[in-house]
């Protein structure tokens, strides 16, 4: 626990001092162990107060001490914690029990649920910020700087959902929209309290939100490892994806994250992928997602920590691969599951403005497959089994017995393409029955007259290409995907 850097600005007197995370109006995770640490004169007994438990630990040779309270149910109370060493005491009131997420990534993720910009907040969030007031919703912003070293000696303001918290919208940096919509709806439907923690940045890369120890057994991110962040950093030092100071390995987790571990919390939600997109990192950044989870998880000393993601969404620019890599890694990792926003983009913008239907899909991951929803259909249909037949391919899938198309101008389905042996994608379309919107049978059956032996099938994979393809089941978009030989 290397927590020495707490102490750093400190009066010289002071004699205790919690970490970042524990502040007033602050929320704690239900019914696991609970962290709760800090620094303390060297060799003196800390002792912890809460909820009628009494946890006591000694500070170490740095000054570090930590101890975990025993798991605990969900409480609406407003109870105080209370830390204490020989005459002196300190005191954090208003804190909740409920379930603790962390949201992060780049500029959709940061983009504020209302701000100055009509072209970087949510749609909804003029009315949404003035309406909502839910006393057991709290939030935490991380409006830091990164830093080339891990920075712990600072501490979260923890704001609740009201008017109030958010009059000063246009004058700080205000929450994540994503954030605020998958907070919301989370207390709604589980009526606990309900934490988020929001450290974003836009414009950042996946290296910098990753700790060093997510590289272990990771060979092939090797030149990664090796750049050694510095302080002062000027463009003889950049790389194809690190081209500028914020965007070294590590140095987000360094100067937003770092603080917050190892705080008890059940997952954590993340939109990114746009940087590493446009500087061609799309062959490694399934990759590269598996030693951000790895690392978050290592950190906050969780091994099912969940990471629910969103896919990236359709814009002018065409990142097919990398949302294959997305889609990759989703398959791969346990703990972590994707949400399809392919009918949700923006051609000439790359922040769309629709951020709850983001929010809503994540939350279903959630909902599913951590609270118990066993009724609600989380996964966007996914390819289960092909043949080719008559010049045409015959599509079954996962998670839809049936499809619907929805265009606003009421056309057909677009975005399927089909190559034959020369591998040149020609536009293809759903041979299927339709009536009002409804695809007759079980599977989807596409192709071009212009190829007559199809050999791959894509989705949504040339450019301007937006979804239109429902599960009957879910409502859930059909993601762009990729088969044949």
């Amino acid at each position: 626990m290397a927590l020495a850097a707490v102490c750093a600005g400190f009066a010289a007197n002071a004699q205790i001092r919690l970490a970042a995370p524990f502040a007033d109006n602050m929320v704690m995770q239900r019914c696991v162990p609970v962290p709760v640490w800090g620094t303390a004169t060297p060799g003196e007994a800390v002792t912890v107060e809460f909820a009628g438990q009494s946890k006591t630990a000694k500070a170490d040779a740095s000054g570090e001490w930590r101890v975990r309270l025993d798991p605990m149910e969900a409480s609406c109370e407003n109870r105080t914690m209370k830390v204490s060493v020989a005459g002196s005491h300190e005191e954090i009131v208003n804190v909740l029990v409920g379930e603790v997420w962390f949201a992060s990534g780049q500029s959709n993720m940061e983009c504020p649920i209302w701000g100055p910009s009509p072209r970087y907040r949510d749609g909804k969030g003029g009315v949404m910020t003035r309406m909502t007031r839910r006393p057991f919703v709290r939030y935490a912003k991380n409006d830091r700087p990164w830093s080339a070293v891990p920075e712990r000696g600072w501490k979260a303001e923890w704001r609740d959902f009201s008017p109030e918290s958010f009059r000063d919208c246009f004058k700080r940096k205000a929450l994540s929209a994503v954030a605020f919509y998958f907070a919301l709806e989370l207390h709604d439907a589980l009526g606990v309290p309900v934490g988020i923690v929001d450290s974003s940045k836009g414009g950042s890369n996946i290296d910098a939100w990753t700790p060093p120890s997510g590289y272990a057994g990771h060979p092939a991110l090797k030149d990664v490892v090796g750049y050694k962040a510095v302080a002062k950093w000027d463009k003889s030092m950049a790389t194809s994806v690190v081209d500028a100071d914020y965007h070294q390995p590590s140095v987000l987790w360094n100067g937003l994250v770092a603080a917050w571990a190892p705080y008890a919390i059940k997952g954590f939600i993340w939109y990114q992928g746009e940087h590493n997109a446009v500087h061609g990192d799309a062959a490694r950044y399934c990759e590269k997602m598996h030693a951000l989870y790895d690392g978050w998880a290592k950190e906050f000393a969780n091994p099912d920590l969940k990471l629910y993601f969103a896919q990236l969404a359709p814009f002018r620019i065409n990142w097919f691969d990398l949302q294959m890599a997305q889609a990759k890694f989703a398959a791969e990792e346990k703990n972590a599951a994707m949400a399809a926003t392919c009918d949700v983009g923006n051609w000439k913008d790359v922040h769309p403005n629709d951020k709850e239907t983001v929010a809503r899909r994540l939350l279903l991951h959630a909902l599913k497959r951590d609270y118990g929803f066993a009724d609600v259909i989380d996964d966007s249909p996914t390819v289960k089994a092909w043949r080719v037949e008559g010049g045409r391919f015959v599509v079954s899938f996962d998670g839809a017995g049936a499809f619907y198309c929805y265009n606003a101008d009421r056309s057909e389905p677009r975005g399927f393409e089909v190559a034959g042996e020369d591998g040149k994608f020609v536009a293809a379309s759903v041979k299927n029955r339709m009536r009002n919107g409804s695809i007759g049978g079980k599977e989807l059956i596409i192709g071009s007259d212009a190829v007559a032996a199809p050999k791959r099938l894509r989705y949504l994979g040339g450019a301007h290409r937006a979804g239109s393809i429902y599960s009957l089941d879910s409502g859930l978009p059909l993601a762009p995907f990729e088969i044949g030989d």
